[in-house]
């Protein structure tokens, strides 16, 4: 296939339309999306996977921009799939993340697709698994996935990411209630953001704070334990910090194996997921062609429950 090989030669023209194929509902396109993953599959694992995800105006794409341009100076190749939240009007992306990081845009060793979640949980769009693939088949070496933001379906993205960074604002209230803890002890890095101008104390204050807290929960299966920092994305202050902060955690998970275990258990995870989905949709579909869902529709309008519903199917 012309098209996976042109990815593999890194052309980034090639990645955009092969997630385009992948992201697409069509039913003729999804024969040839999987034929592309399994020509692409063989070029892929060697990069580093990170989630970035953060409560809503902490300055994610602000960050991934600047930490971007860092690593692109270090002769990396970056890959930022930023996870926009879907409008129901034209089912599109809502945000356009790559407008808003228009100096690594249009660096020529970094690539940025917004995608829409298309109402799915978890933060993650449908598709960015299977996005992930094509960028390492392609020759990136870290693999950013920003998500829509915090909250308890959120924690999808630790299952598709090698490390799991969290971005934090201090002064908003209390700290310690401002994330659900359940996110807090996947992190893998705590980084408060916008530690610049009267906000440095505040910052590190709050550094402090979530290293106390982190100490009360149990320690991680892999041994490592989370690192907590501060940075000004706008400044471009403690951005190597984090830097070397991943790639610590990336040769110490390499050198136990965990990586390798960890990515084993991830793809069983999806296997399941995709099952159960992909199963749903089956059904739904049947139901929808055969004017089983106009009656439901009926139905529900008279009082009647969903459970009801379901159990009569």
């Amino acid at each position: 296939m012309e098209l996976a090989q042109d990815i593999i030669k890194g052309n980034r023209t090639a990645l955009g339309k092969g997630i385009t194929l992948l992201e697409s509902t069509l039913p003729e396109h999804e024969k040839i999306a999987q034929e592309l993953l399994k020509l692409c599959l063989p070029n892929s694992g060697k990069s580093i996977r990170v989630g970035i995800t953060g409560v809503p105006g902490v300055g994610k794409s602000t960050f991934i921009e600047s930490f971007g341009k860092l690593v692109t100076s270090h002769g990396k190749k970056v890959a930022v799939l930023a996870i926009d939240p879907t409008s129901e009007q034209t089912q599109g992306s809502i945000l356009g993340d790559k407008s808003r990081m228009h100096e690594l845009a249009a660096n020529k060793n970094a690539f940025i697709r917004p995608s829409p979640t298309s109402g799915t949980l978890g933060g993650v769009a449908n598709k960015t698994r299977d996005s992930i693939i094509l960028c390492e088949a392609a020759g990136y070496d870290i693999i950013l996935i920003e998500t829509v933001g915090v909250g308890q379906s959120e924690t999808t993205v630790s299952n598709i990411s090698d490390f799991f960074l969290l971005l934090m604002l201090s002064g908003a209230g209390d700290e310690l209630q401002g994330i659900k803890r359940g996110i807090m002890e996947l992190a893998d890095g705590l980084i408060i953001n916008k530690a610049d101008g009267n906000n440095i104390t505040n910052a590190k204050n709050a550094a402090l704070a979530y290293k106390r807290a982190l100490h009360l929960f149990p320690r991680m299966e892999n041994g490592w334990t989370p690192k907590v920092s501060v940075c000004s994305a706008i400044e471009n202050t403690g951005i190597n910090k984090i830097w070397d902060m991943i790639n610590n955690y990336d040769s110490q998970m390499k050198s136990s194996d965990w990586k390798s275990e960890n990515r084993k258990k991830q793809n069983i995870y999806w296997l399941h997921h995709t099952v159960k989905e992909e199963l749903g949709n089956k059904k739904y579909k049947l139901l929808l062609s055969k004017g089983k869902l106009k009656a439901l529709e009926k139905e529900i309008t008279k009082g009647k429950t969903i459970y009801h519903l379901l159990a009569s199917l």
